[in-house]
């Protein structure tokens, strides 16, 4: 490819496109900057015309799982017709789906130097998708506190079920082949006992 060639104006959109598909097909560790080029079918130099670090284009693949968890959250939350709790529930269970269904994926999206670069921007793809399970548990749990600490207590449980239960750990434990009794657990255990089951 000729240096022309590298800076058409779809490259930035198609490396992304290459860095997406290749982290859902072979997980975080293959997203280097010279495989994604070769897949795109530019010089190893491409990419940096881009995104001049290689945080930066790993940023721009991660806000591309956070858009597409937003969006599993928005169908499982429906038109809001459901109590809270169902609704958390719902959110939960898209999570941890999302999680369990494109690892790679899940696993990008939370590296902490993504997270914490301020520049990147991942804060402004991440937060409002934290804010909304906030103000969920504030409307499932009015008697909480700190929503915003129940909140983050049921998210951490979730990662480790996430993580847990994809290393195999968890179905060896509890011996079930289903997350959900898992979820129904967490969900008691940080809104109170209730019957959305």
């Amino acid at each position: 490819m000729t240096a022309a060639e590298d800076q058409e104006p779809g490259l930035r959109a198609r490396l992304v496109e290459v860095g997406v598909d290749l982290v859902n097909r072979e997980g975080a560790q293959a997203l280097t900057l010279r495989e994604i080029a070769r897949r795109a079918g530019v010089s190893h130099g491409a990419p940096r015309r881009h995104f001049p670090t290689h945080l930066e284009l790993l940023s721009a693949i991660a806000r591309r799982g956070f858009e597409a968890l937003g969006e599993r959250a928005r169908e499982a939350l429906g038109d809001g017709s459901a109590s809270p709790r169902e609704q958390v529930a719902a959110l939960c269970r898209a999570y941890l789906e999302f999680a369990l269904n494109r690892p790679g994926m899940y696993e990008l999206m939370f590296r902490h130097d993504l997270l914490k670069s301020e520049h990147l921007g991942l804060r402004n793809t991440s937060l409002p998708l934290f804010g909304l399970l906030v103000e969920l548990v504030g409307r499932a749990r009015p008697d909480a506190a700190d929503a915003r600490a129940v909140a983050a207590a049921l998210w951490a449980n979730l990662h480790g079920i996430a993580q847990l239960w994809g290393w195999g750990s968890l179905q060896l434990a509890t011996g079930t082949e289903h997350f959900d009794p898992l979820l129904r657990t967490a969900l008691d255990a940080h809104l109170g006992p209730g019957s959305g089951r």
